[in-house]
């Protein structure tokens, strides 16, 4: 693991930092930091079930959204450091505690840390899914040393055009990276498998958050997915937007989305058919 770090390619931004002695353009170290563990009951109905998801929010980001809604976490560093043997017991203590999955949460720049424990945890009896629920900007080499580990990808689709991509999250290249990552993750778990109970065991869910002003934007996304994705490949796009950290004192990002942006997308959505490709509905909180 600690070969990875000493040059660190781990993610698109491939700053080739030695990670064991600064820094790297995540603001991750060697040392594995976690902020947040909790049984969430707000992801997706078939994430969180009746027990919730066993979420682990992970400190530090390696894109640098302006819009955050976890800045504190994701861009401040909020958190706390544990080891490889730390993070496979919460993993064990989730799962002792009824959670449904381990939601690992923005977990990239600790993709071997992450390995590593999940090999602790099988041996200590772990046999619920795990999750990568990531930004969607990820290394094909990364992913692919991940294969066997993660049950479930959700992995986000944020952006098409490359102008805001840098703009917003400082993540050139976003689309062609994203959707190559996305398309490696269903190589690697296929389409979404359920349990007797509605839960989901295995496969890959894509989100997507529809930012005010920026319309055309998620219909381009839609239209990518629509045309380039297996059918039964669910969605999730979400329009419950806020404006937050530095998203405050941007003026295309400053307010929620209107009515009338919200239909747009609705109709844009349904006129695709997706209602009746199996992908999960729009939602708006």
């Amino acid at each position: 693991m600690l070969e990875e770090l000493k040059k660190c390619e781990i993610c698109p931004y491939k700053c080739k930092v030695n990670r064991l002695e600064k820094s790297g353009n995540c603001n991750a170290t060697d040392k594995l930091e976690i902020s947040l563990v909790s049984l969430h009951s707000f992801e997706e109905p078939c994430m969180s079930g009746k027990n919730g998801s066993g979420t682990i929010f992970f400190t530090h980001c390696n894109l640098h959204c302006m819009f955050c809604q976890n800045y504190e976490i994701s861009q401040l560093g909020k958190g706390r450091r544990v080891s490889i043997e730390e993070l496979a017991n919460i993993m064990i203590s989730q799962q002792e505690k009824g959670a449904e999955n381990i939601n690992l949460v923005t977990p990239t720049m600790y993709a071997y840390h992450i390995i590593e424990a999940i090999k602790v945890a099988r041996k200590q009896g772990l046999n619920i899914p795990i999750i990568y629920n990531s930004n969607g900007y990820e290394s094909i080499e990364t992913l692919k040393a991940l294969e066997g580990y993660i049950d479930v990808y959700l992995p986000d689709l944020k952006y098409y055009s490359d102008e805001i991509a840098i703009k917003y999250s400082k993540a050139p290249h976003y689309f062609e990276t994203a959707t190559k990552a996305i398309k490696e993750m269903i190589r690697q778990v296929g389409s979404p498998k359920f349990d007797k109970n509605g839960m989901i065991k295995s496969g890959v869910m894509i989100r997507h958050l529809v930012l005010p002003n920026h319309i055309q934007n998620t219909k381009n996304i839609l239209k990518w997915i629509n045309e380039n994705i297996p059918k039964d490949i669910y969605i999730n796009v979400m329009a419950q937007y806020f404006p937050t950290y530095r998203a405050k004192e941007d003026e295309l990002l400053n307010r929620k989305l209107t009515k009338r942006e919200y239909k747009q997308v609705e109709e844009y959505f349904y006129s695709l058919d997706f209602e009746n490709r199996l992908y999960a509905r729009i939602r708006r909180a």
